[in-house]
Formats: C-alpha cells, sequence, structure tokens
C-alpha cells in the first residue's frame, strides 16, 4: 500500500485521548524507548511530559478551550507551583494511566493532583498549581464557566453525564 493510499483510508486511528470517569480525568499512554534512559527506566522529566499532557487533554475534553482563549488575547495558563514524588520506575512498553483530579480552584488558579500509575501501582505524584494569566504575563481572572467547570470537578461532579 503506498503512503497516498493509506492517508486516503476511512479507518485512520484517531489520537489518544483520555476520559473522565466520575470527576477523574483518565490518560492512557504507552512507555516507548526514546522515554527511557540507559538503564531502560523511563527518564525523570518525562513524568512531567506525561501529566502535562494528560492535563491538556483533560482540559479539552472538560470544554475549556485553550487554544481560543490565547488566540483571542484572553490568556494562557502557566504553571506557577510543582511537586512531585517518585515511586516506582516505569520501563519500556509499560501502559500507564495518568490520574487527574481538581482539588481547588480560585479566581486565577486551579491545582490539580496527578498520579501516573501501571495497573493499581503509583508510580509517580505530583500537585500541579497553575495561574490564568494574560499575554503580558499577569495574573488575570480565568473565565467564569472554566471556574465552573473545575468548581463541579472538584466537587467530585461528572461534567460529562
Amino acid at each position: 500500500m503506498a503512503l497516498s493510499d493509506a492517508l486516503e483510508a476511512p479507518c485512520l486511528p484517531v489520537p489518544a485521548s483520555g476520559r473522565f470517569i466520575a470527576a477523574e480525568h483518565h490518560f492512557p499512554l504507552r512507555v516507548y524507548f526514546e522515554d527511557t534512559d540507559l538503564s531502560g527506566l523511563v527518564y525523570h522529566a518525562n513524568y512531567l511530559h506525561y501529566m502535562e499532557r494528560a492535563r491538556s487533554d483533560m482540559l479539552r475534553i472538560a470544554g475549556i478551550g485553550q487554544r481560543a482563549a490565547l488566540e483571542e488575547g484572553e490568556g494562557v495558563y502557566a504553571v506557577t507551583d510543582l511537586q512531585i514524588r517518585y515511586r516506582r520506575p516505569a520501563r519500556l512498553d509499560d501502559d500507564l494511566m495518568v490520574v487527574s483530579r481538581v482539588s481547588q480552584v480560585s479566581a486565577a488558579t486551579c491545582a490539580i493532583q496527578q498520579a501516573v500509575m501501571r495497573g493499581e501501582e503509583i508510580l509517580t505524584q505530583g500537585d500541579i498549581s497553575v495561574a490564568f494569566l494574560t499575554p503580558q504575563g499577569r495574573p488575570r481572572r480565568q473565565p467564569k464557566p472554566w471556574i465552573d467547570i473545575f468548581s463541579r470537578l472538584m466537587r467530585g461532579e461528572d461534567i460529562h453525564p
């Protein structure tokens, strides 16, 4: 099959996406060779990449339009605080799940707890705080609908019944 034929195939896979289970966002991923160091373990900084992908996916699925806010000059989120705990290493070909839960919300900030898991085993935990910033880098109130979404998630409400 030629590349042009493959591009026209009607059943191409879609990019990986997570989903909400009640108020927790679950984002699946697999460990690839490029994620590992010389010892065959996931390089420590890659857990931050996994968590970032999961948070971005969580916001997109929840209906928080980060790209539109950026393009319209409203603002962007920036990580303001990060605490991470490494418990166990992930290895090449492991199937992982990043579980994210909103733990706090205010006018301009949001805190999210995340865990990178292999099955039921917690490999890495992170507590991340983000602030909504103007294009000039100053804190600003998040859009009210976004605060409402975060508040519902924080209370444990399923936003996608």
